[in-house]
């Protein structure tokens, strides 16, 4: 069932930050870095006015507008917020049988000897994103909540074990802390 309601959301542009729009593209450059991501929906209207991103619908609203409406939201408000300050996720290297090498080679990170494999697994990192290993902890931190995000998620997934008793065999790469803002 549609509804004729009018539906609206407003999300504050700090000092320092400069938001542009360019048909669908919206660009937030901050002081610490630069992001950006397309937002195209029929039904929503994006405008950006002085120290304001406003987002509003138009026409007949459905629950699916308005859901749209909250994502649209939700993504700029972590833009917003990324360049400000940017997302860090920490990992933690734990090897119980064999002792995990952990190293970062130009564009790949690279896990020796995990559960005692002669091959070394590697894992491409992303572009816009910064992974550092300091002892056990590797710290993954971009302005771009999702790229930090699918990056650890990928280090996680490069030590997953299959087949062992996951009480016994506790060895891998996990994460600790998740989207906490570095500041």
């Amino acid at each position: 069932m549609t509804e004729n309601k009018q539906y609206s959301s407003e999300i504050e542009i700090p000092q320092g930050v400069n938001v542009t729009l360019n048909s669908f593209l919206i660009t937030v450059n901050g002081p610490k870095g630069s992001t950006m991501r397309k937002f195209a929906h029929p039904k929503i209207l994006i405008v950006i006015s002085e120290n304001k991103i406003m987002l509003n619908t138009y026409g007949s609203v459905s629950k699916r507008e308005k859901k749209v409406l909250n994502t649209f939201t939700a993504h700029l408000k972590n833009m917003v917020d990324g360049v400000t300050i940017p997302y860090l996720y920490k990992l933690k290297i734990c090897s119980g049988h064999f002792p995990m090498n952990v190293s970062i080679d130009k564009e790949t990170l690279i896990i020796k000897n995990f559960l005692g494999e002669k091959i070394p697994r590697k894992v491409k990192l992303t572009k816009n994103v910064q992974v550092s290993v300091t002892g056990d902890i590797i710290s993954v931190s971009s302005v771009d909540k999702e790229l930090a995000g699918m990056m650890s998620s990928s280090i996680e997934q490069s030590t997953r074990i299959t087949n062992k008793d996951r009480r016994k065999f506790m060895d891998g790469i996990w994460m600790i802390e998740k989207s906490i803002q570095n500041g």
